[in-house]
């Protein structure tokens, strides 16, 4: 052994590793008379290094430009929607809902609800109850096998400031409307926060992306893997419609249902879309 210049005789160099790690004599150059290794030395050689401080890109500025870098949000969610676009086989299906008898239960619910219920709930809710009665819907994808759940998590798109994020409300088949909206008024908040447990993002089976109020009519979702499907939901809006061979005024809602076609054939995400639909417009259904 040999001695680092320590006090008490017969310390030893592994006295000295302090808990970091012991410096390779070999390379150390002693301080002490005579060019004698001393504690100084050792601690200095076995003490860890302090990794420098992350570089953060900042803003560019250019002619008639500003370049702001990706954040690591924005490349996750940029890396998982290129995946799904190229190797997910998508198909669509669109539907027609018409809303006069749930906006008039919505109005009667909340006169006496202990939280304002929106149109979302309703369909957070409709959506669980169909998965439920058609449950070869409520599926993912892997590659040996489909898995296929008990329960109707359902996830909800909601937009942060650094990008998209699905949290998750679980067993919306089995809450009540107000439990619903108080779940994703909180896991909302929470997201926009930047403050969801990965326990609250991770898992589902089928996602919401609703931009009806933002004014959008329809649109069409990408999946969010390992997902096999997402409902995209318009703005409910006063159309033309036909009734009893009389042209009326009406309150309709465009869906368009994404749907990875490894997990799930047409005819079967028509059944579910037709439930879904059944479940919207006559919504007491879904409270029973």
């Amino acid at each position: 052994g040999v001695s680092c210049g320590h006090a008490k005789p017969g310390w030893r160099l592994d006295h000295c590793r302090r808990g970091r790690g012991v410096a390779d004599l070999a390379s150390l150059k002693g301080s002490g008379p005579n060019g004698r290794i001393v504690k100084r030395d050792v601690e200095a050689a076995s003490a860890v290094p302090v990794a420098p401080a992350p570089v953060i890109a900042a803003t560019v500025s250019g002619p008639g430009f500003d370049e702001i870098p990706h954040s690591g949000m924005r490349k996750t969610i940029a890396r998982r929607l290129v995946k799904s676009k190229a190797t997910v086989p998508h198909f669509y299906l669109d539907v027609e809902i018409r809303m006069e008898r749930l906006l008039a239960l919505r109005e009667q619910v909340n006169q006496s609800a202990p939280r304002k219920i929106s149109i979302n709930d309703f369909i957070v809710k409709a959506v669980a109850v169909a998965l439920r009665q058609v449950p070869a819907m409520n599926v993912t994808w892997t590659d040996t096998a489909l898995r296929q759940y008990h329960e109707a998590d359902v996830c909800v798109a909601v937009s942060t400031d650094t990008g998209l994020i699905t949290p998750v409300v679980r067993n919306a088949g089995g809450k009540a409307l107000s439990q619903i909206s108080a779940d994703v008024a909180k896991l909302a908040g929470r997201a926009r926060d930047g403050r969801l447990r990965p326990e609250e993002y991770q898992g589902g089976s089928f996602t919401i992306s609703n931009l009806g109020m933002f004014g959008v009519e329809q649109f069409s979702a990408i999946i969010n893997p390992p997902h096999a499907a997402i409902l995209a939901v318009g703005a409910t809006q006063q159309k033309p419609v036909v009734e009893d061979g009389e042209l009326k005024a009406g309150a309709v809602m465009r869906c368009t249902l994404s749907v990875d076609h490894r997990a799930v054939d047409g005819a079967l995400a028509a059944q579910w879309l037709a439930v879904f639909k059944g479940l919207m417009e006559n919504p007491l259904g879904m409270l029973i």
